[in-house]
Order: structure tokens, then C-alpha cells, then sequence
């Protein structure tokens, strides 16, 4: 078994994908469930969450851990979700996402930008949407209301991103 250590240094923002096990379509249908979770465990740590997406089998958020300890609060969030999945679904036992998570550290501000339209154009990447805006599991309309993007953005044309996401 490999012992994944992650750089951790406060103040650091991180990119991180988190995917169902064996690619369960489960998030969309038990959104709720997610936002309760999410709420118990990352809101209420102190962390700051920057961007974010839900889709049907995974999901990418930026963050800011702050103090927090970026692996335990992820791992608080599975087990808070997973546990109000299974009790949703009367289930006993049985897992719900895939061991560990992907993160990167954000390295500089074209990295930031870089991975925060990724996260915005995800859904128009896995065929969900055609107009990213339309998506109504991402933070993209907070994004737009700020002015960081203009209401065009990613509609006419696909986006290429080089790099490794995690997905």
C-alpha cells in the first residue's frame, strides 16, 4: 500500500477531483445530500472554498484549506456523504468513492486561472452542456456577477487544456 504524502503549507490554494466509485452517477441525484455534507465538514472548518462543480460521477473544487488539514477534511467529507447516501438508500455497506482524491498545488496566478476555467468548462467538456452558464452545479454565475468572465465565455468554441486534472 502506498503512503501518499501531500505538500501542505498554510496559506496554499489547491485543486482537487474527488470520483465516485467505479463512476456512480450519484452526485446530481443526491445533491442535497452533498450540500449537507459539504456544509458539516468543509464550511464550518474554516477552509475557503474558491471554485467549484459538481457533475453526475465526480466533482473538482478549489480551495483554500487555511488551517485545516486538507487530507482529513476531504476524508470528513467523504465519510459525512457517504453516510447519508447509504442511509438514504438503506444500505448497510459499500463504497461510495474511489480511494484518495487527486490535488495540485496552485503554483502562481496563471495556474489559478488556468484551473478555475477548467473547473467552469467541465461540464460543457463531459457533454452535460453545451453553455457552461446553463450548468446549474458550478459557481460559474458567482464568476460572472464578479465580471471575471463575460457571458460568451466558453459557448462558441471548445476549450483545450494541457495538463492532468485528476479525472
Amino acid at each position: 500500500m502506498t503512503n501518499i504524502r501531500r505538500y501542505f503549507r498554510e496559506g496554499q490554494v489547491y485543486f482537487l477531483t474527488h470520483v465516485t466509485d467505479e463512476r456512480r452517477p450519484v452526485l446530481i441525484n443526491h445533491i442535497d445530500i452533498f450540500w449537507r455534507a459539504y456544509s458539516a465538514v468543509i464550511d464550518s472548518s474554516g477552509a475557503e472554498p474558491i471554485a467549484w462543480v459538481v457533475l453526475p460521477e465526480h466533482f473538482h473544487l478549489i480551495i483554500d484549506p487555511h488551517k485545516a488539514d486538507l487530507s482529513s477534511l476531504m476524508k470528513r467529507f467523504k465519510l459525512k456523504f457517504s453516510g447519508l447516501y447509504r442511509s438514504r438508500l438503506d444500505l448497510l455497506r459499500g463504497r461510495v468513492w474511489q480511494h484518495r482524491f487527486w490535488d495540485h498545488v496552485i503554483r502562481d496566478q496563471e495556474d489559478f486561472n488556468r484551473h478555475i476555467d477548467y473547473v467552469h468548462f467541465n461540464p460543457v467538456k463531459h457533454g452535460l452542456v453545451r453553455d457552461p452558464f446553463k450548468y446549474e452545479h458550478s459557481c460559474l454565475p458567482k464568476f460572472l456577477r464578479e465580471g471575471y468572465y463575460s457571458r460568451d465565455w466558453g459557448c462558441h468554441k471548445v476549450i483545450k487544456f494541457e495538463g492532468d486534472f485528476g479525472e
